[in-house]
Formats: C-alpha cells, structure tokens, sequence
C-alpha cells in the first residue's frame, strides 16, 4: 500500500486521493457529531412519534415533517445487528403511506456549527472538496436523497444514494466539491446542513450532483419512505470529511462524544442511578422561592433555554416538594434557576435541588442551532 505522509498536504492514499493536513485520519476529522448514534438523552432509546415540532431525536440529529405523525425516530429501531463495528443506528419507521406534497419535507438532518466547518472555506476560491460516508439500510430499495445546504437557505447541493438490497446494510460514499460562492457562516451559527430526505416534494427538491441557488432538501426523483406504510430506513457510521475519498469512521471516546453533544443539549436526569441526587445547590431568598446555581460539564454554544420535567424537591433542614422551577439568568457555562414551592423555606438557608424520590425526573437546557 502506497501511503505518504506530509506535514504540509497530508496524507496520500494508495488510489491517489489527497486527505488534506485538517482532515487527518488520525483525529478530529469527522464533521459530524454523533455519527455512531451512541447518545441519546432526550428520549434514552425510547420511540417519538415525529410531529412538526418534534425538533431533535438522538444527539445532533433533528426530524423534520411538514405534517406530523409520518413517522417515527428510535435508537436501534428495530432490533435488527449493526454494522460490524457499531453498537447503535437511528432507525426512522413510516407510520403511513403518505402522499408528498409539492413543497413538503420529511427527513433527517445535522445542523454543522460554523465554527466546525469554517477551515473548509466554502464561498471562496480554493473551496476544500469533502467527502459524506454512511451506513444505510431499509426495506425499500432504489434512489435516495439528501442534500447539504448553507444558513441562508441561499445554496444547496442535491445527492443520491442507491439502496440496492432490501434490509441489509450497505455503506455509501459522496464527494461533494466545495461551494465557490454563497455566504456559509463560520462563528456559532449554521455552518452547513447535512439533510437526509425520506419523502420531499417537486419543489423541495433539486438535480442531484450539483449546486444551486436554492434550498433544496433532496434529489429529484428520491425515494419517498413516508410513502410506504411500515417503511423502515437506518442509518449510521455518518461522517463528513475533508478529501477525495472516504476514510475509516473515527472513533471517538464515549466522555468526549458526549460533552460535544452537551454544548447544545444537556439533560440531568437521575436515571437507574438513584432517585434521589443533586442538580445544583443555592440559597432562598423567600420562605418559597430559592436560586439555585446550575454548572454545566461544557461551555454551550448560547445562552440556552430550560425545561424541567416530573417530581423535584428542595432540601436544606427539610425535604420540600418543588411547585415550578423557571430560568433566572443564564450565560454559555451556567444558569441560575428560580425554584419555587409552597411553604417552609428559610430565608438565606442553603437547600440543593433534585429528584424527589422520582428516577424519571429531570432538567434540561437547550442551545440547538
């Protein structure tokens, strides 16, 4: 095997590809987070039935439907063997047989930060070539689609991928050269949209194999897999890379997949650790409001929003159940929560704030782009 190594250009493969020095094969090369689908802590590899505001599924990985109910989105859907290598997939299931419409979309898709795809330098002369790899299988076979696209929804490029067995795992590679022109941002917003379509109508769809003034979520002529009641479509091993030619999926340690995952969603749960834990601590500051300083493990990319979910309590010189909880001031690595229950706090008494006896309960904030 013909292999070189430059410090300048890289690393040269034996079918002549260049993977430049950015995208080397020994780190960090991998543009997408979550590609291995191994984190999934809003619904813990439960099924979500995908409504017009379901919004994200696993880690990183947003559904989008024109019309709910279409479909449904599960960790390992399914049950069915990965691919050697893989412990987990995103497994979508049409829930119907389901006309498109002209401009309706149904798919899945990465929203890529700006700053994680900035050294790529699309919208200018010398635009880098990149290279999208995955590992796909559905009972349906044919052309597939996808589409990566820019914030603006100014720029688009359509692509296909041929399934050609039913319900086996086949893997697939697309070069795609960089965009010489558009705006593609490059701070903490959208850098680039990796779309995966599963049923996109006339005019959400564009010619495959080129870019274009529009914002195109598929190919033309795409396979439709909310069109097919029971459907199945899995997917996984996705990764986006510099070069000419796909290379091994990068692997990356659990704790540091997670934490990129946690800079814009973290959720903390007790889950089947114990019921009862604590997610920060604080002081009151009425007999039945008290705030509470929340940490998170990693810088966020903005000032996230909170939800909180199930049975919660404060406890200080007692145990008092928790009413409503709400977001005070928050910044990228922490948050102050207004925490309010009924009666029996002590003014400038310190109380932290937990699950009250509930494995279930939780908070979360969210910073998606």
């Amino acid at each position: 095997m013909a292999l070189i190594l430059n410090g300048t250009d890289g690393v040269t493969f034996n079918d002549s590809s260049l993977q430049g020095a950015a995208a080397s094969p020994f780190g960090l090369k991998n543009r997408i987070i979550n590609g291995d689908m191994k984190i999934d802590q809003r619904r813990a590899g439960a099924s979500v039935t995908v409504l017009t505001t379901t919004g994200y599924t696993l880690d990183r990985f947003d559904a989008v439907a024109s019309v709910s109910s279409k479909y449904s989105v599960q960790q390992n859907a399914g049950s069915v063997t990965p691919p050697s290598g893989y412990t987990n997939y995103l497994g979508v299931t049409s829930l119907s047989a389901y006309t498109v419409g002209a401009s309706e979309n149904f798919g899945i898709r990465q929203m890529i930060e700006g700053f994680n795809v900035a050294d790529l330098g699309w919208g200018a002369a010398g635009a880098s070539t990149v290279t999208l790899s995955f590992w796909v299988r559905s009972s349906l076979t044919g052309t597939f689609g996808g589409a990566l696209a820019n914030n603006t929804a100014t720029r688009s490029y359509p692509f296909t991928y041929t399934i050609s067995a039913a319900n086996t795992w086949e893997q697939k590679t697309i070069t795609i050269a960089g965009d010489t022109t558009g705006t593609w941002e490059k701070t903490n917003l959208i850098g680039i949209r990796l779309n995966f379509g599963l049923g996109s109508g006339a005019s959400a769809s564009g010619t495959a194999g080129a870019w274009a003034g529009a914002d195109y979520f598929s190919a033309t002529g795409s396979t439709s897999v909310v069109g097919t009641n029971g459907a199945t479509w899995y997917i996984t091993g996705v990764q986006l890379e510099i070069g000419t030619s796909a290379t091994p999926f990068e692997r990356r340690l659990y704790d540091k997949e997670l934490a990129s995952c946690q800079r814009y969603y973290l959720r903390l749960n007790s889950g089947a650790q114990t019921a009862y834990t604590s997610f920060g601590m604080g002081v009151a500051y009425t007999t039945t409001a008290a705030s509470i300083t929340v940490n998170y493990p990693v810088q966020m990319r903005a000032n996230p929003t909170y939800n909180a979910g199930n049975s919660l309590r404060l406890v200080g010189s007692g145990v008092t159940a928790v009413t409503s909880s709400s977001l005070g001031q928050t910044s990228y690595l922490s948050s102050y929560i207004t925490v309010n229950v009924a009666s029996g706090l002590t003014t400038n008494n310190a109380y932290w704030f937990g699950p009250n006896g509930d494995s279930t309960a939780y908070i979360d904030f969210t910073a998606e782009l």
